[in-house]
């Protein structure tokens, strides 16, 4: 196109006049891309991640052995093993290999003397040194290092180091003292293909563990892995919970199950505590007291306060730990409440009663929500049985009729999410900004017992379309209420607003 048609043709284009309504769609369309990458953008609680199929994972492997490869001038075979050696860590292989090649290679275990594919030979003349078998035509087979033994042998040695032992990164030599390690092509050369398959599924393995960004699911038969940038560092400003394929939720800082607000380190020590026996030791403290004399543990088994140690014979007062002489002819009403020893025997008793009240308040509730959320996966069953009634009994359709499950599910998770805020709540510091916390929590509470109720109502088809309605409209409440909790939390984290009464 020539100058003078651009000419005539920016003419024509200012001569056209747009109307308000297309500035309204320009408009619209803007609109319309901001809702997307609102939509895509992270929530304060949430961290970015990916999930992996074991087919991903095994590409990525690949990708890395050709690029390492291709620098070193290596065979790929070679270089998976190098890798695997420094744990996958490039920078780490390349700076070592770059300052000495031959002590880099020495402690991988591989020789570069000789790369040629490995095969089968038959020897005339030889004895295998293991078994001392001399057959003639019997297959034989000889690593890089030169030591040779029998195909039967070697198959023996690596299907007891791959399945009965688990190895797979470095399984070496046979020979006496040889570092020499078989690479993938030896062993699939040699064992049967079930024992190949197992080898390189524990090779999979060795890479996951030797990344700290990438973990396996701990769900039982779940294959997936899950990749995030979260660092053991950041556990104490995070709960980085992701969530497989398979759409399984768990943390990626400890591998449990989805445990937001509450931080890995204190629901370690949350669990620990609710495991072992020291809150028996609590309660021993809240409901017993020692003799003064003889440190016996006394409980008491009526109305007198006069004690007596049926051990050591010492008498002292219930109420006051006091010695009993010191109280004339006062038996039954204790007056001696300023002495020095009763003052601090009364003062541990009452810390101790008190450490253990607020503990069980704390415990309670976790445990009943979490019973509640084993109720509610109950209540699958009869959802379903009601979804299906449903969809007979009105013409509504499947799909109409999956509000229900929705609701459940939404209720499973928020039954989760409470549970472990009264873990995190039990640690904290009170101040004006955990009175916030509880606030959110309690409104929680309050929209989960609320949903929880009208899931559990029978359905009388006449108020269908009302009960619809009230359930849809909990449901998104509820989620829009553990939002606020979580994101808030997470924005506490961060900002290291939160206090905690032991150390983290």
């Amino acid at each position: 196109m020539s100058s003078e048609d651009d000419f005539m043709l920016e003419d024509d284009m200012s001569d056209i006049e747009f109307d308000d309504s297309m500035d309204e769609v320009f408009s619209d369309v803007d609109d319309f891309g901001a809702v997307i990458a609102e939509k895509d953008k992270l929530k304060p609680y949430e961290v970015e991640h990916k999930s992996l199929s074991v087919d991903d994972i095994r590409r990525v492997q690949t990708v890395r052995v050709q690029q390492v490869s291709a620098v070193l001038g290596l065979p790929d075979e070679q270089v998976a093993t190098l890798l695997r050696h420094f744990k996958w860590n490039r920078e780490k292989l390349l700076e070592r290999y770059m300052d000495d090649p031959d002590s880099a290679v020495k402690a991988a275990g591989i020789t570069t003397e000789d790369s040629a594919p490995p095969k089968l030979e038959v020897v005339p003349g030889f004895m295998c040194d293991i078994c001392c078998n001399d057959d003639e035509g019997m297959d034989t087979y000889a690593l890089p290092c030169q030591h040779r033994f029998c195909k039967d042998c070697y198959e023996y040695y690596l299907t007891q180091k791959i399945k009965d032992e688990g190895e797979s990164r470095k399984i070496q030599c046979p020979g006496e003292k040889c570092n020499v390690v078989m690479d993938e092509k030896t062993v699939k050369l040699i064992v049967r293909d079930d024992v190949y398959q197992r080898y390189v599924t524990l090779l999979d393995r060795t890479y996951v563990d030797d990344n700290e960004h990438i973990k396996w699911c701990p769900a039982p038969n779940c294959e997936n892995a899950v990749e995030c940038a979260a660092s053991l560092k950041q556990l104490q400003t995070v709960v980085p919970t992701v969530t497989c394929a398979a759409g399984h939720e768990f943390c990626f800082g400890c591998s449990l199950a989805d445990h937001q607000p509450c931080m890995c380190a204190l629901v370690k020590r949350w669990l620990k505590k609710c495991e072992d026996d020291s809150e028996t030791a609590n309660w021993l403290s809240a409901n017993t007291k020692e003799c003064l004399k003889c440190q016996s543990t006394i409980e008491k088994n009526g109305g007198c306060n006069h004690m007596t140690c049926r051990k050591c014979k010492y008498e002292f007062c219930w109420v006051c730990m006091g010695p009993w002489a010191e109280h004339g002819t006062s038996w039954y009403n204790c007056n001696r409440y300023e002495e020095k020893n009763s003052i601090n025997a009364r003062d541990a008793q009452a810390k101790s009663r008190a450490s253990l009240e607020r503990y069980l308040h704390y415990y309670n509730r976790f445990a009943n929500h979490e019973q509640s959320a084993k109720l509610d996966r109950e209540l699958y069953n009869r959802t379903e049985k009601k979804m299906a009634q449903l969809q007979a009994n009105s013409e509504l359709s499947w799909i109409e009729v999956q509000f229900l499950k929705a609701a459940v599910d939404v209720l499973v998770q928020a039954r989760q999410t409470l549970k472990w805020t009264y873990a995190f709540a039990f640690y904290l510091q009170r101040n004006n900004v955990t009175e916030i916390f509880e606030d959110n929590q309690r409104d929680l509470e309050m929209a989960v017992e609320n949903l929880s109720h009208l899931c559990e109502q029978p359905i009388d088809p006449k108020e269908l379309s009302t009960l619809k309605q009230n359930i849809l409209d909990k449901t998104v409440y509820v989620n829009t209420r553990k939002e606020v909790l979580l994101s808030d939390t997470a924005k506490g984290l961060k900002e290291e607003r939160w206090t905690y009464n032991v150390e983290v």
